[in-house]
């Protein structure tokens, strides 16, 4: 079964600006801030894993 691109890319546009008046912008704020946290830390925890394999192989 196969879709049709215009009808597929309707459907997400429609999708999108029905909740588009529903998203406050506290929720904006919130969600740029977990984004944030979540690279920081996923940035931090490679680091670690990193050197503590250097570690390990030494």
């Amino acid at each position: 079964m196969t879709a049709n691109n215009h009808t597929l890319m309707g459907t997400a546009g429609g999708t999108f600006l029905s909740m588009l008046p529903n998203i406050q912008s506290e929720d904006i704020v919130k969600t740029v801030v977990l984004a944030t946290v979540g690279a920081i830390v996923s940035f931090a925890i490679s680091l670690l894993l990193k050197s503590l394999n250097k570690k390990h192989k030494k």
